[in-house]
């Protein structure tokens, strides 16, 4: 051991504890978490800071990129270079940056995560925008500290004008803690920190009228509000984004195109990810991935296969690739030098908070060099009032000093003023200086008096703050590039829906869409009709019905499940587009059918739920009721709704108030009425007890009508157009499980029965060919006849044409020509629902009409 030196014995468990706490203390503060106030790392800082001490603003030329950093770590940064370039390379990307700090020139990397070149290769300038970061950093509004080798001073925060915290973001790992903070539009902050300029009181829910969500430079879709409310108000959220895709026809095949993608996903890396995905079959439907993206945007194009459908896809591509990623808002900052979690109203709070100190610095910094200003003139003033005395005086020393002593003596000066004096130049004798001199001592004065207020008055600086944060927005605030999608798992957006009425159609293949009511126009007995959609080849229009947006639709499989969905939530198509595949939007199984649908109001009101039940009826003539109870909890994959049995298949469901009466019909033209009285409530997994009795094994049940209102009449129609009225009167009561007693004669000219309805004048008839033909037309202009006849013909059909569906529409009576949306009165607790019969299955919807005891058509 050398000369002197002593060994200290430490515990090595102490030792580790106290170095451990000073390292991470060290990251936390000075590498890792952004300053609340101007939201840059000392890294970014000492960046932006070396840059305007190097002169490289906005207005000069780029400075190559090495001796920036050059610049930054001799004098300020004493890590390695390539920390420093890549934090400087950061702030010049688009895709990293919301309001990018420097303007680069040259290769500063990709999207697809390429490398940018060599600092020796690029060049870069500060942007305007920094510039106002560092605006009057030099009028002593920010605390300098010494750097690491106490040979010269750096700020310890940029005076900031720009809210960069809150619009920019931050991300960092420390030890112990992590931050996470998306960046914002400028435009939308800056409205935000007005308001809490108006009113500290503010709350966060009116300061989301004015932030509404991040806004990513990448753009993409914010999906869902839930998460973003929730950062706001705490300061954690996981805000879901989502690429922005449209679907496209792209040499005869359909493409799914994305034009967006979420911040922060590598490009590349998502194509080649998805690409593997495709070839180990766990995406479907997707032929070739191609990467189209150029200098004018970006564009990423998933062809499909010719049976893929588009909305599925997508779906997919959303699940299992980056389409779809989260972000984890953790708002954790520098207040005061400690980690702080920070909600949106709080981050606002100290940036404005700094802007004021700002503010109180700067002016006082300028009213002393006003001041000075103004004393010195106040001394050349008495100078040229009094020029011969001074030139006298001046001329009578012997040196310098002597004379700046004479003339204080003689004319009661300051040290800095009779300096001034002496110093004078003989230009300022002549009467035009001395009239400049007067008039800038009086600006002066002005200007003194004006700081003094701004001083002494709070309301004047807040109104400095609140115009130098608008004049930030005029020059940099832009547009939204992230959509904020609120329907995704909010419900909230019921307020921006209008509940009009609407129809739903599900095609025979499974397509389903809601369209306005107001697009189907009524037609007279025996017309044409009007072309209601178009269908797939083979396909045709199965099911039709009228709800509301903000109902809640049930719907029930040939199987037997039951799933959820609000009507609102139906993607809306035009009265001839096709729709979306209904597995799209619900997990139906793939060998399993929509059969009927159920519309209801609020399913979480339990006086509501527990006085309405659903009644089922399958094809084999097997009834079955339950409460609506039973269905008010949803799950992802849907619940059991009746045991079917081999062979069978469920084919309506209707909701009821336990109170009315049944009529099923079967294909072959025969017809039972019962009370629904006589089928005992049902556990949800029960098989039912039997309705009818089938005339044959070829024999099915086509409809089933569930009435209360007894002036209504009985309508049928048969697949080759027939259809008549019969009173209800003409059906007896009898026992459920019957064989029934005759509705309609069955000829070879009427065809098979397909449709069973109770109707009364005021209804309309929505009639429908499996060609996708539509007519609609009014109940009155059928007459009431006997149950035995073979009925009327309501429609022509052409060639081999044949019926799809019937459905039934309420109308208004004064409404002849077109039967508008604010025309249909609907007055049910459960919606009004259309029914419909297919050829081999019939599907009736529900229909709440006026009736106050029959919740179903």
């Amino acid at each position: 051991m050398a000369e002197g030196e002593k060994l200290i014995p430490i515990n090595i468990e102490d030792e580790m504890k106290s170095a451990y706490i000073d390292y991470s203390m060290s990251v936390i503060v000075s590498r890792a978490l952004p300053d609340v106030r101007d939201g840059l790392k000392p890294v970014h800082r000492r960046v932006l800071y070396g840059m305007y001490e190097l002169g490289v603003r906005s207005s000069s030329a780029h400075k190559k990129s090495a001796r920036i950093v050059g610049e930054v770590l001799g004098k300020y940064h004493p890590h390695g270079d390539t920390s420093v370039y890549d934090s400087m390379v950061r702030m010049a990307q688009e895709w990293s940056l919301r309001y990018m700090l420097v303007d680069g020139q040259g290769n500063f990397g990709s999207v697809d995560g390429d490398s940018p070149a060599a600092m020796r290769y690029t060049e870069a300038r500060m942007r305007k925008i920094a510039d106002d970061m560092l605006a009057d950093i030099d009028k002593d509004t920010v605390d300098h500290q010494l750097n690491f080798d106490d040979s010269l001073e750096e700020p310890t925060v940029l005076p900031a004008r720009v809210p960069n915290l809150l619009v920019n973001g931050a991300s960092g790992i420390a030890v112990g803690m992590a931050t996470n903070m998306p960046p914002h539009n400028l435009s939308e902050v800056v409205d935000g920190t007005v308001a809490y300029i108006d009113n500290n009181d503010i709350e966060i829910d009116e300061l989301i009228t004015h932030i509404k969500a991040p806004d990513f430079p990448t753009g993409g879709i914010i999906y869902g509000y839930d998460g973003v409310k929730e950062a706001f108000h705490t300061g954690r959220g996981r805000v879901v984004m989502r690429a922005k895709a449209t679907f496209e026809e792209v040499q005869g095949r359909e493409c799914i195109v994305v034009t967006e993608i979420p911040y922060q996903v590598n490009k590349a890396d998502m194509i080649k990810k998805t690409a593997d995905l495709v070839n180990e079959k766990k995406i479907d439907g997707i032929s070739s991935i191609r990467d189209e993206s150029d200098r004018k945007g970006m564009r990423i194009v998933y062809i499909l296969k010719r049976d893929a459908i588009p909305n599925i896809v997508l779906n997919t591509l959303y699940k299992y690739t980056a389409l779809q990623t989260s972000f984890s808002v953790n708002n954790i900052a520098l207040v005061k030098g400690r980690p702080q979690l920070l909600n949106v109203k709080e981050m606002i709070h100290y940036f404005v908070e700094h802007r004021h100190e700002v503010v109180v610095r700067r002016t006082k910094y300028e009213l002393k060099k006003a001041e000075d200003r103004a004393h010195i003139l106040e001394g050349l003033i008495i100078a040229s009032d009094n020029i011969d005395e001074v030139i006298k005086i001046i001329r009578a020393s012997s040196n310098a000093d002597e004379a700046r002593e004479n003339l204080i003596e003689r004319f009661k000066l300051s040290e800095i003023q009779a300096k001034a004096i002496v110093e004078m130049r003989l230009r300022q004798l002549t009467g035009l200086e001395q009239d400049k001199l007067r008039a800038e001592y009086d600006e002066i004065i002005k200007t003194i008096a004006d700081l003094k207020d701004i001083l002494e008055r709070k309301d004047r600086r807040m109104q400095i703050i609140k115009d130098e944060l608008l004049e930030i927005k005029e020059k940099y605030g832009d547009e939204r590039r992230s959509e904020i999608n609120f329907a995704g798992g909010d419900l909230s957006i019921e307020d921006m829906i209008p509940d009009e009425q609407v129809v739903l159609t599900i095609s025979h293949a499974g397509y389903i869409k809601r369209t306005p009511l107001s697009e189907y126009k009524i037609q007279n007995r025996g017309g044409v009709g009007q072309k209601a959609s178009s269908t797939r080849t083979e396909d045709f229009l199965e099911h039709l019905f009228v709800g509301t947006n903000h109902q809640y639709m049930l719907f029930f499989t040939q199987k037997g499940k039951c799933f959820w969905m609000r009507v609102y939530e139906i993607p809306e198509g035009s009265k001839t587009s096709k729709g979306r595949a209904i597995q799209n939007l619900i997990n139906i199984e793939k060998d399993d059918m929509v059969k009927a649908f159920i519309c209801t109001q609020d399913l979480k009101d339990e006086e509501y739920v527990n006085s309405h039940y659903v009644i089922m009826a399958t094809k084999k003539g097997v009834v079955k009721k339950t409460s609506l109870e039973q269905y008010s909890r949803p799950r992802q994959n849907g619940i059991n709704a009746i045991g079917v049995r081999e062979g069978d298949e469920l084919l309506e469901a209707k909701l009821t108030t336990g109170t009315s009466q049944i009529f099923l019909g079967l294909k072959s033209g025969k017809a039972i009425r019962f009370e629904e009285s006589k089928t005992r409530p049902m556990g949800r997994n029960a098989s039912g007890v039997r309705g009818i009795t089938l005339a044959d094994d070829n024999d099915e049940v086509v409809g089933m009508v569930s009435v209360h209102n007894f002036e209504d009449d009985i309508l049928v129609v048969s697949e080759n157009g027939y259809g008549k009225r019969s009173s209800i009167e003409d059906y007896r009561i009898t026992n459920r499980g019957g064989k029934g007693v005759k509705t309609i004669s069955v000829t070879d000219k009427t065809g098979s029965l397909v449709a069973i309805k109770n109707v009364s004048d005021s209804d309309d008839l929505m009639i429908i060919n499996k060609s996708g033909i539509a007519i609609r037309m009014s109940v009155e202009d059928l007459r009431v006849m006997g149950r035995a006849t073979q009925g009327v013909k309501v429609i022509n059909i052409k060639g081999n044409d044949s019926i799809a569906a019937v459905a039934k529409v309420m109308k208004d009576e004064d409404s002849l020509e077109e039967v508008d949306i604010k025309d249909i009165e609907v007055h049910t607790e459960n919606g009004t629902g259309i029914d419909i019969e297919g050829t081999d299955t019939t599907k009736e919807g529900t229909d709440g009409s006026e009736r106050p005891d029959d919740s179903e058509e």
